[in-house]
């Protein structure tokens, strides 16, 4: 026992999930495991590694492919003692859209758990608030292939799996104020999470003025704008604003971000499968941002980075340019068509 890895001791914070089944809390910083390029044994080491830095909170998908991968990280970090028992994980996977219907769903969660070797999920959400055709899960969703959501037969048998003690909680990611305020109208179980695009960029207020009112936690997803995939963007990581408050706290300007998604009261997914920025992103929780920090960040030109759920039969890439001194932005189809551009630095369609 004396040669088991060292696993730091300091507590991630944590809050409590309201609809939650046991009382189950959510540490407020998870890794995620959405990669492009995706390779499993990647994945692997990257999850034993974040486990080694006290991460305990993962978060996946059947879209994503990673749900595999991660189930036989945590059985690895079990059987060398990193952990005691999967207890001491929270695992929140998601319902894709193909699957998006009454009758597929308690299956759908029954292939997670399998391809994760777990008995039970901490949370499940459903992934976008659109169903498709069944079949294939991929992204986007042709066009011709989604459907309407029927909402109240989904989530009746989404509750039904938090019933059945398959996940301990159950809620819903990319929806809107509208969206949300529909599934509360009838919820037996209200949704406890809502996973959303958040960061400096994009701060969602008015979400999060609504969440913060119907007790429903909000969860950023791409809280640094996932540079580097394919449906990410460099602009968060590279905006000057942010740049200058991380060297003025000799900080990063990653664990600025997270810091001020800290602040706000949010909990966050954050993906990098590097040992050295693993660890930096949970050095967020001993210091503070200043009033001043706050006024710059507040004056930030907001839009959203990524796509809208009806763009999903756009490819989520971007071409970027700068025409007459202004930043220009093209979607990029399928097809290899481009879009035509807004200017004076809107990101078209990206817009909300």
């Amino acid at each position: 026992m004396a040669n088991l890895p060292q696993v730091p001791t300091f507590n991630i914070p944590e809050v409590k999930l309201s609809s939650s089944s046991g009382g189950r809390n959510m540490p407020v910083i998870g890794m995620g495991t959405a990669a492009h390029p995706f390779d499993e044994t990647v994945l692997k080491d990257a999850v034993l590694e974040a486990i080694k830095a006290g991460y305990r909170h993962f978060d996946t998908a059947s879209l994503y492919k990673s749900e595999k991968p991660l189930g036989e990280a945590m059985a690895e970090a079990i059987e060398a003692g990193l952990i005691k028992s999967r207890d001491e994980l929270f695992v929140t996977s998601k319902l894709w859209c193909t699957d998006a219907h009454h009758d597929l769903v308690l299956p759908a969660l029954k292939n997670s758990l399998r391809m994760l070797q777990l008995e039970y999920l901490d949370l499940y959400l459903i992934h976008w608030p659109l169903s498709a055709k069944p079949g294939k899960i991929g992204f986007p969703v042709p066009k011709d292939e989604q459907l309407p959501m029927d909402f109240n037969s989904v989530w009746a048998a989404m509750e039904d799996c938090q019933r059945l003690g398959l996940t301990k909680s159950i809620g819903v990611s990319n929806f809107s104020c509208k969206k949300l305020e529909n599934i509360l109208s009838f919820a037996t179980i209200p949704p406890s999470v809502n996973q959303v695009e958040i960061s400096p960029l994009w701060q969602q207020q008015k979400l999060r003025g609504f969440c913060k009112s119907k007790g429903v936690v909000l969860t950023a997803y791409s809280p640094l704008g996932a540079k580097g995939t394919r449906w990410g963007t460099d602009e968060v990581m590279d905006n000057e604003t942010l740049k200058e408050i991380a060297k003025a706290h000799n900080k990063t300007v990653a664990q600025v971000c997270l810091r001020w998604a800290f602040e706000q009261g949010l909990t966050f997914v954050v993906k990098s499968f590097n040992k050295e920025r693993m660890r930096e992103n949970l050095q967020i929780f001993d210091w503070e941002l200043t009033s001043d920090d706050y006024k710059q960040i507040n004056e930030i030109k907001q839009h959203r980075l990524m796509p809208k759920p009806e763009m999903s039969c756009w490819v989520p890439q971007l071409v970027k340019a700068y025409v007459n001194n202004s930043f220009v932005v093209w979607l990029v189809k399928a097809s290899g068509n481009s879009r035509k551009p807004n200017r004076a630095g809107n990101t078209g369609t990206m817009h909300s």
